[in-house]
């Protein structure tokens, strides 16, 4: 069983048609299972509002399903952020009489332009889903053993007569029952106990399920969103972060030493100092260095959304790839 993760970028609970509403905070999920096909929607609850509630559904997606009303400033921000986030994966619903050539020339040139126009038929939609996630079973069978796994945490608490459990999405390799775990950015470990998917017990879980993790050996207040759980050893954790970075053409002037911008990768969405920004060339792709107060985990070479909450209407910066 393997599971489809999809960013629902529409009107608030859209997703009660497509499935049922599980856990609920800044992102809400909703959950589909037919068989062994799992799609879990991840609604962005608080945005636009709360722009890390946008970018933790785009971050955990593996597609991406926008759907539009009209064409804003929401619209316009959705875009850079799934540019931003690599999402090239997606479908496109028009709604009060847009057409595709109406979109067109807005989302020329970025990864959208490629996504599928779908109609709004919640019973399709459901069964393309469900489609999409046996054929990803599929191929995650011929690569279930590939890497060892990484979970980065949303959601920590304690339950009676379990003890601790998180949930959490499978970002890269696999995890297994009884396994020991790093949990980074700590000096920490944990035994997975047992492994929940979509209510279901599970010996192991992999990229792109969606679990509940009952741990032992670690305390709730031990965890925060965005600590990862792996026993990957390539895994990284600093305070400290280089990497060239590529500016959204809107952005307006060269980044400049001491701004705060958000650094976003997995379930992170951390405030960070520019501390050094060298440009050769073309200033909207400068090699920029980043210091925070909490560390960074990512892998080598992962690819992290900048924002920029100061900046009135434009708060997608651009992507920067860590050394």
């Amino acid at each position: 069983m393997s599971n489809l993760t999809v960013a629902l970028l529409a009107p608030p609970d859209y997703a009660k048609d497509l499935g049922k509403k599980g856990t609920a905070s800044d992102i809400t999920f909703y959950n589909l299972k037919k068989g062994d096909a799992t799609v879990t929607f991840i609604e962005p609850t608080r945005y636009p509002e709360k722009l890390s509630s946008l970018f933790y559904a785009v971050s955990l997606a593996d597609r991406v399903l926008l759907v539009v009303n009209e064409i804003n400033a929401s619209f316009g921000e959705c875009v850079l952020m799934l540019q931003c986030a690599d999402k090239s994966s997606g479908y496109l619903i028009l709604k009060n009489y847009l057409s595709p050539d109406q979109i067109a020339p807005l989302i020329k040139g970025t990864v959208l332009e490629h996504y599928e126009v779908l109609e709004e038929d919640m019973v399709g939609l459901r069964e393309k889903m469900l489609e999409i996630a046996v054929k990803q079973t599929a191929h995650q069978k011929a690569h279930e053993t590939a890497g060892r796994g990484v979970v980065p945490v949303d959601a920590h608490f304690n339950v009676k007569g379990v003890g601790v459990v998180v949930l959490g999405s499978v970002a890269l390799g696999m995890i297994r029952k009884h396994e020991t775990l790093k949990v980074l950015p700590t000096e920490k470990t944990a035994q997975i106990r047992s492994i929940q998917k979509h209510d279901d017990d599970a010996e192991s879980a992999a990229k792109g399920d969606r679990v509940g993790l009952a741990l032992k050996n670690i305390e709730s207040e031990d965890l925060d969103r965005g600590f990862v759980l792996t026993s990957d050893p390539t895994i990284k954790s600093a305070t400290t972060v280089s990497g060239k970075a590529q500016l959204v053409k809107y952005w307006p002037a060269p980044l400049k030493e001491g701004m705060v911008l958000y650094a976003g990768h997995w379930m992170q969405f951390l405030p960070t100092r520019l501390e050094k920004t060298v440009v050769e060339g073309d200033w909207r792709m400068p090699t920029l260095t980043l210091t925070m107060e909490k560390a960074l985990v990512y892998p080598p070479g992962a690819r992290v959304v900048l924002h920029y909450l100061e900046g009135g209407k434009l708060r997608v910066v651009g992507s920067m790839v860590v050394e």
